[in-house]
């Protein structure tokens, strides 16, 4: 099996997985790898026309200015999002997930960074809510950029992302299992936070989230 066959089946398999843990809705959401000077890309429509039951032949290969170099279909209008990713930080990672995970979207749709309440996300610090820009624009790619420059040490480890607003989670790993994996203990972390408020124990959370820097520190670990 080539890398880019390899590529394809991974994109397919980890796009339905997003599809089925409510990591991902039928209404958006895009995949990528990296292979050499090309992307292996989920097509535009993966969720309201294929409900995320991607073929590997399904996935598009295409080229570093965005253009499809092999397969049908059409590339998503974010496409820009992950060519800017990988031109600017593909020296630390290789796969893109844009989603748009049913906890995390709160964040979204409040326009409000996330900041980190589990031991598993103390490593990524605060994901930080960019700058509005449609989502077909060349700024949404720049906002995404920006936001995500001065972390590639997170990329290289595992993963680095941004919210944008009123739209979901732009996120690069440094594969596209590391990249899965964060976007999942994002919304864990989203779903902990919104637990707490509706509770009524916001400061409870907060007054949480020292204790636990405390407490990690106490043992000599750094995140």
């Amino acid at each position: 099996m080539t890398n880019i066959a390899a590529a394809k089946a991974h994109i397919a398999k980890i796009g339905h997985m997003l599809f089925q843990r409510r990591l991902t809705d039928a209404a958006g959401g895009n995949v990528s790898i990296r292979v050499g000077d090309v992307m292996c890309m989920s097509p535009s429509y993966s969720g309201s026309k294929r409900q995320w039951k991607l073929e590997a032949d399904q996935v598009l290969v295409v080229g570093m200015d965005g253009k499809i170099l092999e397969g049908e279909g059409e590339v998503s209008r974010e496409t820009n999002v992950h060519v800017t990713l990988n031109a600017e930080f593909g020296d630390y990672g290789n796969a893109v997930i844009h989603a748009h995970p049913r906890n995390l979207l709160v964040f979204a749709a409040l326009e409000e960074s996330m900041p980190p309440v589990l031991e598993a996300n103390l490593k990524f610090g605060e994901i930080p809510c960019v700058p509005y820009a449609p989502a077909h624009s060349p700024d949404l790619a720049r906002n995404v950029a920006d936001g995500i420059r001065g972390k590639e040490d997170r990329i290289r480890k595992q993963a680095f992302g941004v919210i944008a607003p009123w739209h979901g989670l732009f996120l690069m790993g440094k594969d596209l299992d590391a990249a899965f994996d964060a976007v999942e203990r994002f919304d864990t972390n989203a779903r902990a936070i919104l637990m707490a408020r509706m509770t009524g124990r916001t400061e409870r959370i907060e007054e949480k989230r020292e204790a636990l820097k405390e407490a990690v520190k106490a043992h000599g670990q750094e995140h």
